[in-house]
């Protein structure tokens, strides 16, 4: 019978312990592809712990890819062949400090004219059912399920107004200095901290780049890797990446996903070199890509000078069970990973705070080449973010905020499940992120279920809008942005849906 000690657990949970121990098993071969483990009760009794501690951890490990369950039979061991034996989380390097002549004070010089635009912005084409229903000069419907905005009854104004205080009477002469163009050190230094803790990322704060945005930091990456280079989306995927190569007019491609993820046959045939993707919680179909399909990404990578994979970790802080998925930057041993993430999901949509970390051998192009660009956030947010951060203020907001907004994930789902609605859907992917897919079983075609929707008041997005190369199957699934979405408008929404469907 497997077993484990659990006399030094250190600051884990047991089921946490348990994962880890697992896991590393699964690594280091010593449990094999196919090999099935004991069921959660015997295992329990076993190990002396409880049932839903066994349910936990094997929760966890079948969220990442590592276990599978076969119903009535059990639970098994995935292949991950395409792991390198040995491997672990976290066995990246540290990184090796970068030349100090990069942290020189540079110039005014900015990359974009005017304010760079946000993953969050409201601003979009036009929806052919919005082109339809006639309503292209009306006001927003008062119900919005496209919206990925945060409430402003969530941001931490107490704590920010007493911070901002703090920034005005600690740091006058740093808010007058011009910053490094990676941004403020005190703040890359916060982040690289909190991602050691929390996300497994051990790097520098050399490797940190701040800018206005993730658009902006696109606008970087694309300078950095080059104008040459064939970038590849995720099919579906967020739009608005696709558009940005293109408006830089670098070839572009769109990569079909499977039920893993990224298709890496159609990747390795599209001739691309950089590949974006969310592995975490893909936009918009809700996948989290498993371990083994991650490690088959970072052998693509590998396998040819100058390929790329751009990690897009945009709402990864909001996994509603078990801990967040390990980020591909933690499991990268040859520097093909550059790690993206926002703000705008955890504190505003507003806060124009995002940052890239890049590989080693980047970093150094980056100050080589592009040191001239000055930092497009400003040392009032950078200083204030690094104390929100630093005082333990951030850690408490997010737990706050992944509490707010699972309650609010089940009261929808509740009453979906409670509602006449109820035999015509199907809920999917709704453990990760801040939107699940509403599958409706209906006769209307897609379109059709927008403008009846949009005609009554409410905004919703059909799933195969998001795709370039439209699939078979996707057909009547919805995506539902509950981030934004008030509680009290959640009994109308339904209402209107019914109304539609039945």
């Amino acid at each position: 019978m497997l077993t484990y000690s659990f006399s030094d657990t250190g600051s884990d949970s047991l089921y946490q312990h348990l994962y880890k121990c697992i896991k590393n098993d699964i690594l280091a071969r010593n449990l094999r592809a196919g090999e099935k483990l004991p069921s959660k009760r015997t295992f329990a009794k076993n190990l002396g712990i409880s049932v839903i501690t066994v349910e936990n951890a094997y929760a966890q490990l079948i969220s990442e890819g590592y276990l599978y369950s076969v119903p009535k039979k059990g639970f098994f061991v995935s292949d991950i062949s395409m792991l390198p034996s040995g491997t672990a989380f976290g066995q990246n390097s540290t990184a090796r400090s970068l030349s100090k002549a990069a942290f020189s004070q540079n110039g005014t010089v900015r990359s974009l004219s005017g304010a760079a635009f946000g993953q969050n912005s409201t601003a979009r084409p036009l929806s052919g059912a919005e082109k339809q229903a006639g309503t292209a000069n009306l006001p927003s419907p008062p119900i919005d399920l496209t919206s990925n905005q945060t409430d402003i009854r969530n941001f931490p104004f107490s704590i920010w107004a007493k911070l901002v205080r703090e920034v005005l009477n600690e740091n006058q002469q740093e808010l007058v200095t011009n910053p490094p163009c990676g941004g403020v050190w005190e703040l890359r230094s916060a982040i690289a901290r909190h991602l050691k803790d929390f996300r497994g990322i051990n790097v520098a704060p050399e490797q940190i780049i701040m800018g206005a945005g993730t658009e902006y930091l696109y606008s970087l990456l694309i300078q950095l890797l080059g104008f040459d280079k064939t970038y590849a989306v995720e099919d579906p995927g967020y739009r608005k990446i696709a558009r940005i190569y293109e408006k830089h007019k670098v070839a572009c491609r769109h990569i079909p996903l499977d039920e893993s993820g990224v298709c890496v046959s159609a990747l390795e045939k599209s001739g691309a070199d950089v590949l974006h993707l969310s592995p975490s919680h893909h936009f918009p179909t809700g996948l989290v890509t498993p371990i083994s399909r991650r490690y088959e990404l970072l052998g693509w990578a590998a396998r040819a000078e100058g390929r790329c994979l751009i990690e897009d970790d945009y709402d990864s802080e909001f996994r509603m069970t078990g801990n967040p998925i390990p980020a591909m930057q933690s499991i990268d041993l040859s520097e093909k990973v550059v790690y993206i993430n926002t703000f705008t999901k955890t504190l505003a949509s507003t806060v124009r705070i995002s940052y890239m970390i890049l590989p080693r051998h980047l970093a150094d192009r980056f100050y080589r080449e592009l040191s001239f660009y000055s930092c497009t956030v400003s040392n009032f947010e950078q200083y204030t973010l690094a104390h929100f951060i630093e005082n333990g203020s951030f850690e408490k907001h997010i737990n706050r905020m992944r509490s707010y907004y699972h309650k609010k994930r089940d009261l929808l789902i509740q009453k979906i499940r409670q509602s006449e609605l109820a035999p015509h859907a199907i809920i999917r992917e709704e453990d990760a992120g801040l939107h699940f897919i509403l599958e409706l079983r209906t006769g209307l075609s897609d379109t059709e279920i927008c403008r009846r929707a949009l005609q009554k008041g409410l905004r919703i997005a059909a799933l195969s809008s998001f795709y370039a190369q439209m699939a078979s199957g996707i057909e009547h699934r919805f995506i539902v942005n509950y981030s934004a979405l008030p509680e009290e408008q959640i009994d109308e929404a339904i209402r209107i849906l019914c109304e539609i469907i039945t």
